[in-house]
């Protein structure tokens, strides 16, 4: 499953938001900062876009690792 394109999908964005934020994620940064400091990474994502985005990154992980 592509997990990157499935998040895009449900949260309506674009792939490359997705993957930029995910990214960012993955390298440690906090949702605050992502939205405040990386808004070019990111498309201009707010922070409740991102915290939906991470909520939903780490649900999809999970699952992945479960099957």
């Amino acid at each position: 499953m592509d997990i990157t394109a499935k998040i895009a999908e449900e949260l309506g964005i674009r792939k490359n938001q997705a993957q930029a934020a995910i990214q960012l994620i993955d390298e440690g940064n906090t949702i605050p900062f992502i939205a405040r400091y990386r808004k070019e990474a990111t498309g201009s994502l707010n922070d409740e876009v991102l915290r939906n985005l991470d909520e939903r990154l780490k649900y999809l992980r999970n699952l992945e690792d479960r099957k």
